[in-house]
């Protein structure tokens, strides 16, 4: 399959702001653009986000630090992986 060269033009602002965001993301601009044409035609629409969420935010660690939290409270966040293991199986019984 023949390749294509596709130009556009950007503002530099905007170019460099979203070359740091691809990298924060571990791509180049080129490689985003390219993800991105590939699955526009494969969904035949705009399928996907992409943000970065400072971890601040992300609920799966505010959970893991609330339940780091509850376990320091009730004298339970030094238990090992065995005591741990005991709880569950007799709280199954």
């Amino acid at each position: 399959m023949a390749n294509t060269l596709v130009q556009f033009r950007e503002d530099d602002i905007t170019r460099i702001k979203a070359i740091q965001i691809c990298e924060q993301l571990g791509m180049d601009l080129p490689t985003y653009l390219r993800i991105c044409m590939a699955r526009l035609v494969q969904e035949n629409g705009i399928p996907f986000t992409m943000k970065i969420n400072n971890s601040s935010d992300n609920q799966a660690i505010q959970a893991m630090k609330a339940a780091s939290r509850i376990a320091e409270e009730n004298g339970i966040s030094d238990m090992s992986l065995d005591e741990i293991n005991a709880e569950i199986a007799s709280a199954r019984k």
